[in-house]
């Protein structure tokens, strides 16, 4: 009889095993365990892998003007080149210089980076918590599995990470209906490098479904006014330099650091026809989304025009009471995903502009058990083509075809769709009000 017991405690034990790695519910318990395994690879990475010095020192130079009192932004210059970063990469990597002692404190600048990473991986693990979509299993090779990620936070110290965190950050905000808030996060985030813009059709898509046209005027404006804040020093010296520096959109990128584009001659590369392609590519593929994945409604997108008490049918609040966080999420992943895929050219560092978003874009349609396999070996090759360095035809080729694989997945497959909601009878009618103003 106590034999019995024992095994029915075992087999009990062995069912929550396996719930743990499959059912999102255990997702907290799964994200602490590997916050902790994280915490132990990084001091190992730091401790036993060589520093590679890449970026950080051209970092400290060029902040270094500013901090000797060049505030015309053409001025500013390190080794690799001029500073093409807005005015917030600026201030953040100033603050890093002094606390470094002038960038010179390599180690105490990995450290830093080391809790970016840790920090940056709560923020990503809280959204995967709201949306309830990805299995746990699923988050080890998100975590410490990635090598070429590792090495962009604690072994290049590239401020790519930087940029990505506050913008995770923003993403949290949005997620409890606190919109001005994630706005201003999301302008910080854009300051410290332009990559964030990825995200910014599917955040004016979720503004106008939230606000309408009138109402996300201000929170467009919050974004604006942090931007002529940050930049308002440079601004008053040399406005055209800075603005031509900091944004440039037309900047070319050298063939041989090309992670997505090696399998093309090097004069196709650089030809400005193919970079026109790629961006009306891009707008396509952003109208397609918006008009057949976004949209949820059956009426027409111009409805997200007007007011949402006008519309009719009305619009369900997008209120942490009545939305799938899911939708949230698919919005602004996806968006950025399309914008990866048809990017002029994906450097090593660029990996983590989409890595922390792969397994939802990846798990948010529905999955069946046979199906878990090939989502992970994509997620493996996507690995490989990043860690092939330098890049090769046939890496190159195998990233599209992820990318693709994908795309087609994210299109055929069951968007997260708007829902209504009842809120709690217990609930202010004023609280939400409050957290969107």
């Amino acid at each position: 009889m106590a034999a019995g017991r024992g095994a029915a405690v075992l087999r009990r034990a062995w069912r929550e095993r396996r719930a743990a790695l499959l059912e999102p519910r255990y997702t907290p318990l799964v994200a602490a365990c590997l916050c902790l395994a994280e915490g132990g690879v990084n001091l190992w990475v730091i401790r036993r892998v060589p520093y590679t010095e890449i970026d950080w020192k051209a970092y400290m130079q060029e902040v270094e003007g500013f901090a000797n009192g060049t505030l015309d932004y053409t001025q500013l210059k390190g080794d690799t080149g001029p500073l093409v970063y807005p005015a917030g990469f600026v201030y953040i990597f100033l603050g890093l210089y002094h606390v470094t002692a002038r960038g010179s404190d390599i180690r105490l600048a990995q450290y830093l980076f080391a809790g970016l990473y840790l920090l940056n991986l709560l923020l990503v693990f809280r959204i995967y918590c709201r949306t309830n979509k990805v299995p746990p299993y699923v988050f080890f090779f998100m975590c410490c599995a990635s090598y070429r990620i590792h090495s962009i936070f604690v072994l290049r110290l590239f401020n790519d990470p930087v940029a990505m965190a506050i913008l995770f950050l923003a993403i949290n905000l949005f997620l409890e209906d606190r919109w001005s808030w994630g706005c201003l996060l999301f302008s910080l985030a854009v300051s410290v490098k332009m990559n964030i813009l990825l995200f910014a059709p599917g955040l004016l898509f979720l503004l106008l479904q939230r606000f309408g046209l009138l109402g996300c005027i201000p929170k467009l404006c919050i974004c604006a006014l942090l931007q002529v804040v940050l930049g308002l020093p440079f601004l008053l010296v040399n406005p055209v330099g800075y603005l031509m520096r900091s944004f440039d959109l037309g900047r070319q990128f050298q063939f041989k650091w090309t992670v997505n584009w090696r399998f093309l001659p090097e004069e196709v590369f650089q030809n400005r026809v193919f970079h026109a392609a790629l961006l009306l590519a891009h707008l396509a593929g952003l109208g397609l989304f918006a008009l057949h994945r976004w949209h949820s409604s059956r009426e027409n997108i111009l409805t997200l025009l007007k007011d949402p008490a006008k519309r009719k049918p009305a619009s369900p609040r997008l209120t942490v009471n009545n939305i799938l966080y899911a939708w949230i999420v698919f919005i602004l992943f996806s968006s950025n995903f399309l914008g990866v895929c048809c990017s002029r050219s994906l450097h090593y560092q660029f990996y983590v502009w989409y890595f922390h978003t792969l397994p939802y874009l990846l798990w948010c349609t529905p999955t069946t058990k046979l199906a878990h396999m090939p989502k992970v070996l994509l997620l493996g090759v996507i690995e490989l083509c990043w860690n092939t360095y330098p890049s090769t035809v046939c890496s190159s080729i195998s990233l599209h075809i992820c990318h693709g694989l994908i795309l087609l997945q994210l299109w055929y497959g069951t968007a997260p769709t708007l829902v209504s909601h009842t809120p709690p009878p217990s609930r202010k009618p004023t609280a939400t009000s409050k957290k969107a103003q």
